[in-house]
Parts: structure tokens; C-alpha cells; sequence
């Protein structure tokens, strides 16, 4: 994966209730081809996602979070 093509995209949710929340959640977004890494924080409601844009769009992502049962937007922080 080359490094031009890598992006770090932020998503926030408010919808986390507990932290199971979390494993469910990076489990769906490392499954994604493209993602390199998914890091959910419980208590912020942050989801940071490095992903290769090339193979992953942001939409993707955010699909994917809500397949999991919890609704995402973009953020830029």
C-alpha cells in the first residue's frame, strides 16, 4: 500500500453504549480491503481509520459502521 494513497479519516458516533461496542465495530472496518488500521474510542465516540482511498472510500466507511449497527459521520476532528 503505498503511502500517497493512505489516508487517516475521523468518524464520530454518539450512538456507543457500551464497550463491546468497540471490538464490534473495528472488527467490521479492519474486514474492509484497504484498511490498514481501525481505532474506536468508547469514550469520545471517535473512530480513527487509516484506509487506502483508493480501495476504501470514506462512504465505505461509514457503511460499513452502520452495518454494525451504528450511525457515523465525518469529521475533521
Amino acid at each position: 500500500m503505498s503511502q500517497e494513497t493512505v489516508k487517516r479519516t475521523v468518524l464520530r458516533s454518539d450512538e456507543f453504549t457500551c464497550p463491546s461496542c468497540v471490538a464490534k465495530i473495528e472488527n467490521k472496518l479492519n474486514r474492509l480491503d484497504g484498511v490498514e488500521e481501525a481505532k474506536v474510542h468508547f469514550a469520545t465516540g471517535r473512530i480513527e481509520v487509516g484506509h487506502d482511498r483508493t480501495k476504501t472510500s470514506v462512504e465505505d466507511l461509514v457503511g460499513a459502521v452502520k452495518e454494525a449497527g451504528y450511525k457515523a459521520e465525518a469529521r475533521a476532528f
